[in-house]
This record gives C-alpha cells, sequence and structure tokens, in this order.
C-alpha cells in the first residue's frame, strides 16, 4: 500500500459520496491563498466528524484548533437550528480567513471564532459558564494535547463525546525514546486518556490523503 493509493481512495469516496461543494472548495482554496499549512482534514474525515455529531445530537460543539475553518464548517452543519458552535484559534490571520471561509458556507451565524491561546481562552469559556458541550473537537498543537482534555473533561457533560486528531505522528507515537515534543505531547495524553475514569475511550489509526495517522475517541460517563 503506498500513499499514492491510499489519496486515490480517499479521491473515490469524495467523488462517489459527494463530500465536497462550492463552500467546502473555497475554504481550502483561501487556506492555500492564505499561506496557511495544509493540515485540515480531509473530506471524509470531515464528513465523518460531521456524522459524529449528528449521532451525537449535538447542540453544542466546542473546537480547539481552527485553522481556516474547515472542520468547523463541517461540524457547524451538524447543529440544529438555535446550535451553537465556540472555535478557538491562537493566530488573527488564521482567524480571520476562518471568519471569511464561515461567512461564505452560511454558517458564521452559529460559530463564534475566538482568538487567543487556548489555554488562555478556555478558562475564559468555564469563567463565563459556556458549555457544557456535547462534543468537543481537538486539532492544535500536540505538546499542550493533555491540558486540552482536561479543560475539555471540565467543559464536558456525562455522554459528550471528545476527539483528538493527528494521534498517530505517522506512527513515531510508539516511539518511548523519541525526542519530538509533538510525539511525547500525544503519549502523555494517550497515558493521561487511559487513566482517567471517568471516559470510555479507544484510539484507531487512519491512512488517506493527509497520510498515516489517527484519532482518538472518549465519551464521558461520569
Amino acid at each position: 500500500m503506498t500513499q499514492s493509493q491510499w489519496t486515490a481512495v480517499d479521491d473515490y469516496f469524495e467523488r462517489t459520496l459527494a463530500l465536497s461543494d462550492e463552500a467546502l472548495e473555497a475554504a481550502l482554496q483561501a487556506t492555500r491563498d492564505a499561506g496557511m499549512p495544509p493540515i485540515n482534514v480531509a473530506p471524509n474525515q470531515g464528513k465523518l466528524l460531521q456524522v459524529l455529531a449528528l449521532a451525537q445530537q449535538a447542540t453544542t460543539i466546542l473546537e480547539i484548533g481552527t485553522l481556516a475553518g474547515y472542520s468547523t464548517i463541517w461540524l457547524a452543519r451538524a447543529l440544529p437550528p438555535g446550535g451553537r458552535l465556540v472555535t478557538l484559534e491562537a493566530d488573527a490571520n488564521h482567524a480571520e480567513v476562518a471568519r471569511a471561509n464561515l461567512a461564505r458556507a452560511g454558517v458564521e451565524h452559529m460559530v463564534e471564532v475566538r482568538l487567543g491561546k487556548a489555554l488562555d481562552t478556555l478558562p475564559q469559556l468555564a469563567a463565563e459558564g459556556l458549555g457544557p458541550f456535547d462534543l468537543i473537537f481537538i486539532d492544535a498543537d500536540k505538546v499542550n494535547l493533555t491540558a486540552y482534555f482536561e479543560w475539555a473533561l471540565r467543559l464536558a457533560r456525562p455522554g459528550s463525546l471528545i476527539i483528538a486528531d493527528n494521534v498517530v505522528r505517522n506512527g513515531a507515537v510508539v516511539d518511548a525514546a523519541s525526542t519530538d515534543p509533538s510525539v511525547q505531547g500525544v503519549r502523555q495524553f494517550l497515558a493521561t486518556l487511559a487513566a482517567e475514569p471517568r471516559v470510555s475511550a479507544t484510539a484507531m489509526q487512519t491512512v488517506g490523503s493527509k497520510g498515516y495517522d489517527g484519532l482518538a475517541l472518549a465519551v464521558v460517563h461520569s
């Protein structure tokens, strides 16, 4: 199996299942035009997030890590009328591009893009009494992944779903001696996840147009 084959399968799924549209394609183009890193989720992964949010019957969603708002659009489209999504972004330029993409997709009325480092804005959400959130998607730097997860728990309720992206690191997650801070951040997070009695969790590997990676999922039960 090769990267080209994984990408071809993703492309086939995208075409066959009609996973993209004009607003989503425009969001991707705006990401490229702004010189932002192409680290948004793939279309089938975005659709997976939307399906999970629909299955969760989520009315409130928290996203930690906005980038250009591509995954935000997928998640917002799962919300019912009156639903609310708060997405946290540390980079002002990224936030500006994201707001334009959300407006183009027609979901800006249900999304708040909050600017600032997540470890600063997460306490603000708690202080303001926002939440609990039905679904929390963590797609930010991995060095602080454990801290993001701990805040997610505080902002969740029994039954909330927490999803963390990019936890395989191209397989490097198995290397306990890795000097990569992101790898060690993921390993610390997974150890914390395993020891946390308030959740039921698993992790899975993925391959596709974004390469070899994976995600972790946890349901809060107490």
